[in-house]
């Protein structure tokens, strides 16, 4: 079976994220991830789940809005989103992906008051 294109892993990311799945979300990294967020590096599954549990946290339910630009293996990804009383509305994420897993992001966001 040919590894999932760049747009399939970040479909099942988003669909994950949506569905505040969190060990769904945590399947699409490389063991080896690098995650870098708000100047802090976390690294592989443990990372990721640690990121996104963090993220959920800061807006649950949250309702997304993403503008996303792929060049290859890479994804430029804008996003806002709103839940739990909070917002963000300056979300920047660069993923690269290899062998049909997330192998690097970067993520930086500010949270507000809804």
């Amino acid at each position: 079976m040919p590894a999932r294109t760049p747009e399939e892993i970040f479909a099942h990311h988003g669909q994950a994220l949506g569905a505040e799945d969190l060990e769904d979300i945590v399947a699409d990294y490389a063991d080896d991830a690098i995650l870098i967020v708000q100047k802090k590096v976390y690294r592989g599954k443990d990372g990721a789940r640690e990121v996104f549990t963090q993220l959920l946290g800061d807006i649950p339910q949250a309702e997304w809005e993403l503008q996303t630009a792929f060049a290859d293996d890479v994804l430029y990804l804008e996003w806002k989103a709103t839940g739990g009383g909070r917002k963000v509305e300056d979300g920047i994420d660069t993923f690269i992906f290899s062998d049909g897993m997330i192998r690097v992001q970067t993520v930086v966001y500010h949270v507000q008051d809804a």
